[in-house]
């Protein structure tokens, strides 16, 4: 399997990040003790790496429709600026993937898939 790296990869391992697979991606597991690391996220702040994550633009006129056929939920009821969690299914109910969708504007959204399932979705 091809290693994959994020955005931020030379940034965590400068940082003393012990790596782990994350469906073909090295991810940041740890810096320090999981405790030190509970501790930091609840005294001051905490970042998560999402740059692995698949992003699927769906724009135009039809956008919202198309949404509102491919994905379980009323995409086209979502504000601009807000975001819905949501599934797409195979035909038959079964699910594919979990995903967010943003809607970035009136016939603009950004899906949001699993790292592993980017390329299906």
């Amino acid at each position: 399997m091809t290693e994959n790296y994020t955005a931020l990869y030379e940034e965590h391992k400068k940082a003393g990040a012990s790596f782990t697979d994350f469906g073909g991606w090295q991810m940041p597991l740890k810096y320090s003790s999981e405790l030190a690391e509970h501790h930091a996220v609840r005294s001051a702040a905490g970042l998560f790496d999402l740059s692995h994550m698949g992003e699927v633009w769906v724009t135009g006129p039809d956008a919202a429709t198309f949404l509102d056929y491919a994905l379980a939920g009323k995409l086209s009821a979502v504000a601009v600026g807000k975001a819905k969690y949501s599934l797409i299914c195979h035909e038959d109910g079964g699910i594919i993937d979990d995903l967010i969708s943003y809607r970035r504007g009136d016939e603009k959204y950004l899906v949001v898939p699993n790292a592993g399932n980017a390329a299906v979705v």
